[in-house]
């Protein structure tokens, strides 16, 4: 509320009397919005200059944005603030705050279309003053890549990194490459991506400036990396560059935020605040970790970031916050699933439900995971066709070809086990041929591929070319460390040997299959060892080593059936028949389990 008096005139005693008024009330704990809002107000009972009468219609605006639900009156005053603030020259800082909050404060109320004539206008008129002209380019960017125009977006990113470079700012130019380079990465335009990762990482390397800015520059560059193999499932390859990332993450926690602003106007920006950043690093560690099947290690970092989250949370009120909280639940949710924590996994999924009610913003960015999410766990609970509801339903929200990869995948597996369902199944794997057009780069995905056909052609008898699709899968997974994807086919093969009578061939593959599902560890997996392990002993008539393996055996059961019966038992288990609209509030109390364990065991 500073005067920041752009007149040869010194301020009135009544305007400076008023304002002071208004700026106690707004900081007053807790605010009187209301008397800060009259004594604003009666700024204009004295007639003042179009300088003071546009800002106090900002600053009117902005209050009653920020703290009030009156947006008719808001609007009305930031308007006024906007066109009144265009005819007087030497106005900058009013005229610009007043289109970039005009334009939020459309968005806000779902009026993209009027906020981009104010953001273009600005951008337009703003050449001359370097530190609006590039928030207002990034503004404009974010607002078209909210409404996935990406090629808008990134053509806008573009004319930033150039008027940056012009201006002499290095750091913004980077800046916007990288964002450049993040919204190319979303769009999965790899050919475009590599060179300007490849120029990012020389501009940040030779860039000399303050500490702080110039590593999260490197944070900025090296999440994009580490996300970009993670996206493509190389779970090893990416272990260099996280592990520089971490480096960097405790190198920016150890230096003090230095008090001394950049002397370039354009360079006036950062990334994210450290805090924010440092919980990124442990989401994109969470993200690695499921993925390689290291999941006791997820659970550590997700238990640390989601405590960092709750204390940034009661001081920032930032979206962002509660987009890593859904990312984080969503990454460990899968987890709990894996690790035979299935209660624990429903009641999380409801916490999503319950963050996504709080933002239809969040809602519609992660509807499909969520689904995807309770479809994993009616797989889990041997609800089939819930299961089936659940995939159906996510791929009809989602455009991302990795997530409908993943959720076709699961989808296929749900159709092997009912073993009615030959024409849709067949209808789905043409679609997910590792073989052939394989729709996306994914390295993880494309194991999974060959493992989904390895498990159908072991359910119809073709050990053959079961083994060989089998085979193919652990090739791939054991190239990039995805051990869970390793444990299965292991597994898969060990009972194919069996079948054929191949004894210690099987105990070849069921061995290494235990002790890697009891390293994950993965409840199911483990279930399935010690079953065929029991039988294989029996076999060779290793009696101890058969007790060992049932005694084994009994002791998943029983952890597996109480989990079951705990999760059926929730109120949360009735979000399985949710397919449609916002996820309910209300749930109505379970009598107890309502499916099969036979599925399971």
């Amino acid at each position: 509320m500073s005067v920041m008096a752009a007149t040869t005139e010194a301020p009135e005693p009544w305007y400076l009397a008023l304002l002071g008024f208004a700026e106690h009330f707004r900081t007053s704990s807790p605010p009187k919005i209301r008397l800060c809002v009259h004594c604003l107000q009666a700024v204009f009972q004295f007639k003042p200059p179009p300088r003071v009468e546009a800002r106090t219609h900002l600053q009117l605006g902005s209050v009653l944005y920020r703290h009030t639900k009156n947006s008719e009156l808001a609007q009305s005053h930031l308007e006024k603030a906007w066109f009144i603030s265009q005819q007087i020259s030497q106005f900058e800082d009013v005229k610009f705050e007043a289109a970039s909050i005009l334009s939020e404060f459309y968005c806000q109320q779902n009026l993209v279309d009027s906020a981009k004539p104010v953001l273009r206008k600005a951008i337009q008129i703003s050449q001359q003053t370097p530190y609006w002209h590039c928030r207002l380019l990034f503004q404009l960017a974010q607002l078209h890549a909210l409404e996935r125009d990406l090629v808008s977006a990134c053509d806008l990113l573009g004319v930033g990194a150039e008027y940056a470079r012009v201006m002499g700012s290095e750091y913004t130019r980077a800046l916007f490459l990288l964002s450049k380079g993040m919204l190319l990465l979303m769009e999965r335009k790899l050919s475009e991506v590599h060179p300007l990762l490849t120029l990012c990482g020389t501009i940040v390397e030779n860039w000399q400036g303050n500490p702080i800015q110039k590593e999260s520059l490197r944070v900025f560059f090296l999440v994009l990396q580490v996300t970009h193999y993670l996206d493509a499932g190389q779970v090893k390859s990416v272990k260099p560059c996280l592990k520089q990332l971490q480096q960097c993450i405790q190198t920016i926690s150890t230096l003090h935020d230095d008090e001394i602003l950049p002397t370039n106007p354009a360079a006036l920006f950062h990334w994210l605040p450290k805090e924010h950043m440092c919980v990124l690093v442990y989401l994109v560690t969470v993200m690695h970790s499921m993925q390689a099947g290291y999941l006791e290690k997820a659970q550590k970092y997700t238990d640390k970031a989601l405590m960092q989250l709750e204390k940034l949370k009661m001081l920032d009120s930032n979206p962002i916050l509660s987009t890593f909280q859904v990312i984080l639940l969503e990454h460990i949710i899968m987890c709990r699933l894996v690790t035979g924590h299935k209660a624990t996994a429903l009641q999380e999924i409801s916490q999503v439900c319950q963050l996504c009610q709080q933002s239809p913003r969040l809602f519609a960015n992660h509807a499909a995971q969520l689904h995807t999410l309770l479809g994993l766990y009616c797989i889990s609970v041997n609800c089939m066709d819930n299961a089936e509801a659940q995939f159906t339903a996510a791929l009809q929200m989602t455009t991302h070809q990795e997530l409908w990869t993943f959720i076709v995948t699961n989808l296929a597996s749900v159709y092997i086990r009912e073993g009615n369902r030959h024409q849709e199944l067949y209808s789905l794997l043409e679609r997910i041929n590792p073989d052939h057009n394989f729709p996306v780069s994914s390295h993880c995905l494309r194991a999974a591929a060959f493992y989904i056909r390895g498990l159908l052609s072991f359910f119809q008898g073709r050990y053959n070319e079961a083994k060989r699709f089998l085979r193919e899968t652990l090739k791939m997974s054991n190239a990039e460390d995805l051990n869970r994807l390793t444990a299965c086919s292991l597994v898969l093969l060990g009972h194919i040997f069996f079948v054929l009578g191949n004894h210690r061939e099987s105990n070849n593959m069921v061995v290494p299959a235990m002790q890697l599902a009891s390293k994950i560890p993965d409840m199911s997996v483990q279930l399935w060892s010690s079953a065929l392990l029991k039988d294989l002993n029996k076999a060779c008539g290793n009696t101890i080593d058969a007790h060992e393996a049932a005694q084994m055996h009994q002791n998943f059961s029983q952890q597996l059936l109480q989990d079951h019966i705990a999760a059926c038992s929730l109120p949360e288990h009735n979000l399985i028949s949710w397919t449609d609209g916002l996820p309910p509030v209300q749930f109505q109390p379970q009598n107890g389990p309502t499916t099969s364990l036979a599925g399971l065991l």
